[in-house]
C-alpha cells in the first residue's frame, strides 16, 4: 500500500496504516528528518496514548501507555550493532504482545521477529511524503501458501 500525503494529513494516514497492519511490530525506514517520529506520534495517538511522544535517540527506547497495553518506541540510530542491542535486552521487548515501533531497524536484521510491517517514508520535492507499507512473510508462510 502506498500513500502520498502532506504532513498536515498525518493523522488520517496513521489511521489508515493501523487498519492495514498485520503485526504490532512496525519498522520505520527513511532518511533523517523525513518524519518517522512524527508518524509514530500520530500512530501512538491513534492507539490511545496521551504521552508526550518524542524520539528516544539518547535513551534508545521510550515506553508509552495505552488502554490495553504498551508501545515500545526504539530509535536505534546510535547503536553500533546487534550485540549492543542484545546487551540492553532488546529481545525482552521484541518478543511480547505489545506494540513495537523501531526507527533504524537495519541494525537488528538477524534478531527481528518473523512477523512485522515495514514502513518506508520518502520526502518529495514538494514537501509531501510518500509512504510504502508492506508486510513481511516468513519462509514458513510462503511454503504454506504454495501447498
Amino acid at each position: 500500500m502506498i500513500f502520498k500525503y502532506p504532513i498536515e494529513d498525518i493523522e488520517s494516514v496513521a489511521s489508515a496504516i493501523l487498519k492495514q497492519v498485520t503485526s504490532k511490530t512496525l519498522l520505520f525506514y527513511g532518511d533523517m528528518g523525513v518524519g518517522k517520529t512524527t508518524l509514530i506520534k500520530a500512530l501512538s495517538k491513534q492507539l490511545g496514548s496521551t504521552s508526550n511522544v518524542s524520539s528516544p535517540t539518547f535513551s534508545i527506547v521510550n515506553e508509552y501507555e495505552i488502554e490495553d497495553g504498551l508501545i515500545y518506541h526504539f530509535d536505534l540510530y546510535r547503536i553500533k550493532d546487534e550485540e549492543e542491542a542484545l546487551n540492553f535486552g532488546i529481545e525482552d521487548y521484541l518478543f511480547n504482545d505489545q506494540w513495537i515501533f523501531i526507527e533504524w531497524p537495519d541494525k537488528l536484521v538477524s534478531i527481528l521477529p518473523e512477523k512485522f510491517n515495514k514502513i518506508e517514508i520518502k520526502l518529495n520535492l514538494d514537501g509531501s511524503r510518500t509512504l510504502k507499507l508492506s508486510s513481511n512473510t516468513n519462509l514458513t508462510q510462503k511454503k504454506a501458501k504454495k501447498q
